[in-house]
C-alpha cells in the first residue's frame, strides 16, 4: 500500500495586519519529501498517521510537503503558490499510489482566496482524479466550506482544546485504512450553523464545548459512524462560508449522516447563549486579583492579543497596568518588538534602557508604553521543545528586561508568545518563583499546569479581542448569532 501524504496548516486572523509568508512557516517548520518522516514521526496529526499505518499494514509513505505556520494574518498569494507547486510537482513525481491524506488546519486565507484548503484540496483532485480515495484531517476550528466536502472522501477534526494533533491523525488513519483495506464506501454529510463566539467557552474539559463534543463522541459508537466532528470556527475568520458547522463520516449510510449532522447542530443552536458568556474582566481587575492572590501561580491570559489566534504579540495593555500598580511581586510576561531588541543588545547587560515599547505592530488596538528597564540578559534563538505539533519555534534575538518585579522577554518574532515555561527558562528564569505569567492566549496555558494556582482572562484589546461586534465584518454570512438577533438555523 502506497500512500501519499501532505500538510499545510496556518490558522488566519482577518484582522490582523501581519502578512504570512514561507518565513512564517520555517519559524516552526517547513519540510519536503522524505525529511517530513524525519521531523514529523512522532509528532502531530502526520506523527499520528504514520504511527498508525505503521502499527495496522505493510505500506509505504509517500511525504510531499509539510508547513504550518501557527496563527496571523492572511497568506502572500505567493506563499499559497509554493503550496500548490509543491504538491502538483509531488503528486506527478509519483509512479503509483492508492490513496492520500492531507493534514490541514481548515481555517487559512491568502490573498484573493477566502478557502486556501477548498483552493489546494481542488489542486489535489485535478492531479490525482475524483477516484483516489482522500482522507483530510482539520482542526476543529476550522471553517468548513462546500469544497472541502466535496473534494475528500471523509474527513476528521480534533476532538480536544487543547488540541490533540497526534490523536487526530490517528483518527484519520483509521478512516483511510477503513477505505483502502476494508472496502468501506463512506457517506458524508455536513451542515453549517448561523453562529459564531468569542473563544472563552471554547475549552472542551466543561461547560458547554463539552456538552456538544460529548454528544459526538456518544454518536461515534454508534453502529455505522465513523467519525462525528464539531466545528466551532475560530472567530476572527472573516470569509463569504464563515460560521460553525458539524460533519459526519458513516459506513455508506447518507440518511443517518444527515440524522446525525441535524441533531449535532440543532444540540449547538440550543446551547448558543451559553458559548456566549464572557468570563473575562478588566486588566486593572485582574492584575489586582493576581496581586492579591496568596499562593501559586497565577496566568493572566491576554484575550486581545493572542498569538494562537493570529494576534501581533505586541500588546502592551497588561504591562503598562503592572507598571501602574507597581506590582509587588515578580510576573514574566512577553512581547515581540524588534526595535526594543536592538536597543537593548546597544545598551548591553547590566545597562539601563528607557524606551517606548510595545503596540507598534497593531495600530487598530494599542499605543507603546514607556519604560525604563536593566537589561538582564541576551537570548532567544530556535527553541528545542514539543509542542502543539511541532519540535522547535524561533524567536529570533531576545532580551530579557528587569522592570521592578516584572521579568520581560522582548524577542524579535513571535515565536510562541509567553506560552511555554521555556520562553523564560532558556533565561534562567524558575517560573516557580513567579505569582503571575501572561500568556497570549485564551485558552492554551496548559504547559504551566504544575504551578497554576488561578487562571485569570483578560478583556483586552486586540485583533483576538471576544468582543465579536466590535469587529468590521466585511463577508462574514448574515444573519449570524449572536450578531444579528434574527438569526435561525
Amino acid at each position: 500500500m502506497r500512500i501519499a501524504i501532505a500538510s499545510y496548516g496556518q490558522e488566519t486572523s482577518s484582522f490582523s495586519p501581519v502578512q504570512t509568508t514561507l518565513e512564517t512557516f520555517e519559524l516552526y517548520g517547513l519540510f519536503e519529501g522524505q525529511q517530513i518522516l524525519e521531523k514529523c514521526q512522532d509528532v502531530g496529526s502526520i506523527g499520528g498517521f504514520l504511527q498508525t499505518m505503521n502499527a495496522h499494514v505493510d505500506w509505504t509513505p509517500l511525504p510531499i510537503v509539510h508547513g504550518w505556520a501557527g496563527a496571523s494574518g492572511p497568506l502572500t498569494r505567493e506563499t499559497l503558490t509554493y503550496f500548490e507547486e509543491k504538491l502538483v510537482a509531488g503528486l506527478q513525481q509519483l509512479e503509483s499510489f492508492d490513496a492520500m491524506y492531507f493534514a490541514l488546519h481548515g481555517a487559512a486565507v491568502a490573498e484573493g482566496v477566502h478557502d486556501t484548503e477548498g483552493y489546494l484540496l481542488d489542486v489535489v483532485r485535478g492531479v490525482i482524479g475524483d477516484d483516489m480515495p482522500l482522507v483530510a484531517s482539520l482542526d476543529h476550528h476550522a471553517n468548513l466550506t462546500q469544497a472541502m466536502v466535496d473534494r475528500t472522501d471523509a474527513l476528521v477534526a480534533h476532538r480536544t482544546q487543547p488540541h490533540d494533533q497526534f490523536e487526530t491523525g490517528q483518527l484519520a488513519a483509521q478512516l483511510l485504512l477503513s477505505i483502502v483495506r476494508d472496502g468501506v464506501k463512506p457517506a458524508m454529510a455536513w451542515q453549517k450553523i448561523p453562529l459564531i463566539t468569542h473563544q472563552e467557552q471554547f475549552l472542551t474539559a466543561a461547560g458547554p464545548m463539552k456538552q456538544w463534543f460529548d454528544l459526538a463522541r456518544e454518536m461515534e459508537s454508534r453502529p455505522g459512524v465513523m467519525s462525528a466532528s464539531t466545528l466551532p470556527m475560530q472567530p476572527w475568520l472573516d470569509v463569504p462560508e464563515g460560521g460553525w458547522a458539524v460533519a459526519v463520516v458513516t459506513e455508506g449510510d447518507e440518511p443517518l449522516a444527515q440524522a446525525l449532522t441535524q441533531e449535532l447542530a440543532e444540540k449547538a443552536w440550543a446551547l448558543r447563549e451559553d458559548f456566549c458568556r464572557l468570563d473575562s474582566i478588566t486588566p486593572e481587575a485582574a492584575v489586582r486579583r493576581a496581586v492579591e492572590a496568596d499562593r501559586g501561580l497565577v496566568v493572566l491570559t491576554d484575550t486581545g492579543d493572542s498569538i494562537w489566534g493570529g494576534a501581533t504579540g505586541d500588546s502592551s495593555t497588561l504591562l503598562a497596568e503592572m507598571v501602574r500598580q507597581q506590582i509587588p511581586h515578580m510576573a514574566l510576561l512577553t512581547l515581540v518588538d524588534p526595535e526594543a531588541v536592538q536597543a537593548a543588545i546597544a545598551t548591553g547587560v547590566g545597562g539601563t534602557l528607557t524606551t517606548m515599547i510595545g503596540g507598534k505592530l497593531d495600530p487598530n488596538f494599542g499605543t507603546p508604553t514607556q519604560v525604563t528597564a536593566t537589561v538582564a540578559a541576551i537570548g532567544g534563538g530556535r527553541q528545542d521543545v514539543t509542542l502543539l505539533g511541532f519540535k522547535s519555534y524561533d524567536m529570533g534575538q531576545a532580551a530579557l528586561l528587569e522592570i521592578g518585579n516584572i521579568r520581560l522577554v522582548v524577542g524579535e518574532k513571535r515565536g510562541i508568545g509567553g506560552n511555554h515555561p521555556s520562553v523564560y527558562e532558556h533565561f534562567g528564569i524558575d517560573v516557580a518563583e513567579a505569582r503571575m505569567v501572561v500568556v497570549k492566549t485564551a485558552s492554551n496555558w496548559q504547559f504551566y499546569n504544575e504551578w497554576i494556582d488561578q487562571v485569570i482572562r483578560v478583556d483586552t484589546p486586540g485583533a483576538t479581542t471576544s468582543h465579536l461586534e466590535d469587529l468590521t465584518w466585511q463577508h462574514l454570512p448574515r444573519p449570524i448569532y449572536p450578531l444579528d438577533s434574527d438569526a435561525a438555523l
